[in-house]
């Protein structure tokens, strides 16, 4: 059934050329396809949490989830007397690889910073979020069209998290989202993988202290036998991020995140700051180290 959709959303998408849309045929990650996806996030405009663009953000990540036949639910909670929404794609193959078939979950917040508050010139203005929002959803959708195109045999799910970026401001937690998510979720994972301000283009992603140092070996080696360089074996940064609420409960987590990014939190975080070479490295890497687990 997923194959036929997939085929139906190609048709589709040959017809009717619309902007965001992805029509390449090739069934591997390509950087220009994630790329038009920060593009289309930012047409949105800035995406805090409550926002009517955050809520159109999220229904066009449930329709594109849907265009490649991936299962989609919401978890709606309430924060602040704000409502968040974390919508949950599951890639559910009938017949599972036979020697891994634990849920893989891989992870990025789709909600932008409510003020530039590191904006030397207009701390008032929300961010735009085209590095640090735009870049992670881009790269997960990508990979959602490549395991669809792919019949990828094993259980993955991609999950958007809601109000990870508003810590400090009217009170407000960090990665409110994710913990909200992480406290309920019934299954463990057999690994979480966190992809945030990926699209650098001057892209240096270090080890981080709180991530599961096994699972980041696997992952850092995969992008050094790829050729990707920007994935660098050495530990820099310790940062609270959406991999936090599922370490807390003993999961094996990883943050793939470049902490190195002048225009964080400031209204310059906009699409000239990324570049497609970028998220390819990352979604590629992501979707070769996805393979490897499942080959014999």
């Amino acid at each position: 059934m997923k194959n036929v959709l997939y085929r139906i959303s190609m048709v589709v998408c040959l017809v009717f050329v619309c902007p965001g849309c992805v029509c390449a045929e090739n069934d591997t990650f390509i950087g220009e396809n994630a790329y038009a996806l920060v593009r289309r996030q930012l047409e949105f405009g800035p995406r805090p949490p409550g926002s009517q663009a955050l809520e159109e953000t999220g229904n066009w990540i449930i329709d594109y989830l849907n265009r490649y036949g991936w299962e989609v639910d919401e978890q709606v909670s309430e924060y602040k007397g704000v409502s968040l929404r974390n919508i949950t794609g599951r890639w559910e193959p009938e017949e599972l690889d036979s020697i891994r078939t634990g849920v893989v979950l891989l992870g990025a917040h789709y909600d932008t910073r409510p003020y530039a508050d590191r904006d030397p010139e207009t701390p008032e203005k929300p961010v735009p979020g085209a590095n640090d929002g735009a870049s992670g959803v881009a790269v997960l959708l990508e990979l959602a069209r490549v395991i669809s195109s792919q019949d990828y045999p094993a259980s993955v799910w991609i999950v958007f998290f809601d109000g990870e970026d508003s810590g400090d401001i009217n009170g407000w937690e960090w990665i409110a989202g994710s913990t909200a998510y992480a406290a309920q979720l019934e299954i463990e994972p057999e690994a979480v993988i966190i992809v945030d301000m990926v699209g650098d283009a001057d892209l240096d992603l270090y080890l981080e202290y709180n991530s599961d140092a096994d699972l980041s070996s696997e992952i850092w080696q995969t992008a050094a036998e790829s050729g990707f360089e920007a994935f660098i074996p050495e530990y820099r940064y310790s940062i609270l991020d959406d991999h936090i609420p599922f370490v807390q409960r003993g999961w094996s987590a990883v943050d793939i995140i470049d902490f190195d990014y002048d225009a964080w939190h400031t209204t310059g975080d906009t699409l000239d700051k990324v570049s497609a070479e970028s998220l390819e490295a990352v979604g590629g890497t992501l979707e070769r180290w996805l393979w490897a687990r499942v080959e014999p």
